[in-house]
């Protein structure tokens, strides 16, 4: 009976590892410089990889080893874990986040690697293409209407909205936000925004210095579509 069942493990373990995909991310160095003071580098525990810290984009995807995996930020590789600065700032991925962006900002305290990371999961089987992914790194509370679509974005939570429109073209925003304590709420976006129903957009509503409505700034993420195996 052991036997059969140790047969039956070993017929599961390749189906497992199909399973466990590489991690894939993007970086975004919010309220960023305009241009980073050095060369950084992701390193996941095996290998270090250089990556850019971009403000008004987001950066090319990046390839990580599958499983749980804990990543460093380093201003110099290395190549083992002995090698890693105390002090370097770090984050844990696991296994079920497949993709993933990178939020980095700046960390005064950290005397190593000057910078913070913040994992925003977003793993591509929860939002389709012309769909708008937000998310609500402050205090206050976002409503409004998107085109065909509304927003409810409470603090320091993430909303998926459904495609504001059809067909490429511009569409209506209007956006309102209220601070904690405050019944009132306060305008914040009358816009007309671009749709493009190929991409998926990841939007970020962020505080800056002292001001008191919130900052939002939208992203295209644009990614080809996987070929099929035998295409």
């Amino acid at each position: 009976m052991r036997f059969i069942s140790f047969i039956i493990f070993l017929s599961l373990v390749p189906v497992l590892h199909a399973q466990e995909r590489e991690h894939t991310c993007r970086i975004l160095f919010l309220n960023g410089p305009q241009r980073a003071a050095s060369k950084y580098y992701l390193f996941d525990g095996k290998k270090s990889q250089e990556v850019k810290l971009p403000r008004l984009s987001l950066s090319p995807i990046y390839k990580l080893r599958s499983g749980d995996i804990k990543l460093w930020l380093l201003t110099s590789p290395v190549a083992e874990l002995e090698e890693i600065p105390k002090g370097a700032p770090s984050v844990t991925i696991t296994a079920g986040t497949q993709d993933f962006y990178l939020l980095i900002a700046r960390d005064p305290l950290n005397t190593t690697v000057p910078l913070r990371m913040q994992i925003v999961n977003a793993n591509y089987d929860k939002i389709g293409r012309g769909d708008m992914l937000w998310f609500n790194l402050t205090q206050k509370y976002l409503v409004g209407e998107l085109g065909k679509s509304s927003l409810k974005l409470p603090p320091r939570k993430s909303s998926l909205v459904k495609a504001p429109a059809r067909e490429h073209g511009n569409y209506p925003v209007e956006i309102y936000f209220r601070v904690p304590g405050d019944n009132r709420t306060h305008p914040l976006i009358e816009s007309q925004w671009r749709h493009d129903p190929r991409s998926r957009s990841i939007v970020f509503v962020f505080d800056e210095g002292n001001r008191r409505a919130p900052r939002v700034q939208s992203f295209s993420d644009f990614r080809m579509p996987e070929k099929k195996e035998g295409e």
